[in-house]
């Protein structure tokens, strides 16, 4: 068998697959919340992933009923750049800044001016943004001198547990290539980046292709887990790519559709290509030598997380979009804007605000919550149409995540995108492309393990008289970024 871990937001989870892609087995153990001690602030201690890993591994052995010397191969996924800091005896420096926090703004600014906008996208392919990892290393750097002058390694979030494991550190392209400093065309380190930064190269770890062996499990962790020393750990992938892989996207022509904390869009390329205004974001795929581009919104399922948070504590998931079912499509004039964290693709913007927009004495709950879900599936279709427009042929839509495993979410999202949307037969995503990844050995490439492992189990047609609605909406729904943005300035200067 084979384990992949995924290092998500809200929880760590471990897979066990057979020779097959089978699934044995799946434990998750849940993080502490993350921090938010100011608005647009996130953070998470590495510590509790730690932990929380180590229990998946344990749980995940023992639901399976097998021992640690059942594994063969380990893969890792994880929630992609997120600052973890070490200093010279390889302790934490301070809480991991995650994906989410958007308090950099003013080091974005930074490094544009001192490398240059044109720069930037020639040295890694992508804009520099608050959500990618320099931005954040930069921010302790202005504000926490003393902790800054401890660094001598960063890590990503996946790459701290890897560490844990095994020892080493290292990386791999797919994760490394959200941290602005990661030449994404050439599928190395971007030293003009961090020179013209004045930051010390040494503090990046070694990176490898994603199911390259990248080190084994240590006899300290054999005895805390329960797993077999000496098990070899491959690359894996940051949990879009590593995602990916356990959709299928691995080859032309099929695009998934992300709907977890965040959503994204995510489609394959064979040849490097980015968008000149750095909308979405050109990155190396987990397949050797293939690259992907994505679109992210911020606050996707984080959108109905807050709505059942604040307003229906103890709801399930699953009530709470039957209720929205009820709502007409439109649902009856009001849209979601699901800028809770600021925005990325299209927007990138830190400082935008998320709300409901025309609210009537009409509107119920149920009109609430469906806005919510239709505006996140508006925001998705921003980033499809612009993958679309890079050349990216688009014939059907693998939807996953929390989101997806709602039929009336497939649905709605299937009139939204105007596009044949399908379901597979695993929906395990990140922590299965990352046990396939280490699999992968055993088949000679990526893409042959998917055509075993991978199987389609349902689809969405769109209808379309409601696609045609959509598509009006959804012009409707573009034309109140542009008008509430200065508006939203000003209430982040209050």
């Amino acid at each position: 068998m084979w384990l992949g871990i995924d290092v998500g937001t809200g929880g760590s989870r471990a897979l066990l697959v057979d020779e097959r892609g089978g699934v044995r087995a799946g434990y998750t153990a849940l993080h502490e919340d993350m921090q938010m001690a100011r608005p647009q602030w996130a953070e998470q201690r590495p510590g509790n992933w730690w932990d929380a890993v180590v229990e998946a591994i344990r749980g995940v052995l023992a639901k399976a009923g097998v021992s640690g010397a059942a594994v063969k191969g380990i893969g890792l996924s994880g929630q992609m750049h997120g600052l973890v800091i070490l200093d010279e005896a390889h302790q934490v420096i301070r809480p991991s800044l995650i994906w989410c926090d958007q308090r950099s703004q003013a080091q974005v600014d930074f490094v544009n001016a001192r490398i240059g906008r044109e720069n930037v996208l020639r040295f890694t392919a992508n804009p520099v943004l608050t959500g990618f990892t320099l931005p954040k290393l930069l921010w302790v750097r202005d504000n926490e001198p003393a902790n800054f002058e401890r660094v001598r390694q960063m890590l990503l979030p996946k790459d701290y547990v890897r560490f844990r494991l095994t020892g080493e550190f290292a990386t791999e392209v797919s994760d490394a290539s959200g941290t602005s400093v990661f030449d994404v065309v050439n599928r190395r380190w971007s030293y003009p980046m961090m020179d013209g930064l004045g930051l010390d190269r040494a503090i990046l770890p070694r990176c490898y292709e994603s199911s390259e062996v990248t080190g084994a499990i240590t006899a300290e962790v054999a005895a805390l887990t329960g797993l077999k020393a000496g098990t070899p750990v491959v690359g894996g992938g940051g949990d879009q790519a590593a995602s990916a892989v356990g959709n299928g996207i691995v080859e032309e022509g099929i695009v998934s559709c992300t709907l977890g904390t965040s959503g994204v869009v995510f489609a394959h390329m064979e040849k490097v290509a980015y968008d000149p205004a750095g909308r979405v974001h050109t990155f190396c795929h987990a397949v050797r030598d293939k690259w992907h581009v994505m679109g992210v919104t911020q606050g996707a399922g984080l959108s109905l997380q807050w709505f059942r948070n604040q307003l229906a504590p103890g709801v399930e998931y699953d009530a709470l979009t039957e209720e929205a079912a009820q709502s007409p499509a439109g649902a009856q004039g009001l849209f979601w804007l699901p800028y809770l964290m600021g925005e990325r693709t299209p927007h990138l913007d830190a400082t935008i605000r998320g709300g409901w927009v025309g609210l009537t004495a009409r509107n119920t709950r149920a009109d609430l919550i469906r806005a919510v879900i239709e505006g996140v599936s508006y925001s998705q279709r921003d980033c499809l149409d612009i993958i679309e427009a890079l050349g990216v042929a688009v014939s059907d839509v693998r939807a996953s995540g929390g989101g997806a495993k709602s039929a009336f979410w497939r649905g709605l999202l299937a009139g939204i995108l105007n596009k044949r949307v399908v379901t597979l037969e695993t929906q395990e995503g990140s922590a299965y492309g990352a046990a396939l990844l280490a699999l992968a050995g055993q088949y000679g490439s990526v893409p042959e393990m998917c055509r075993v492992a991978i199987r389609e189990t349902d689809a969405v047609t769109p209808d379309a008289a409601e696609a045609a609605y959509y598509a009006k909406a959804h012009r409707v729904y573009q034309s109140m970024y542009p008008a509430l943005k200065p508006i939203c300035a000003e209430v982040a200067g209050l």
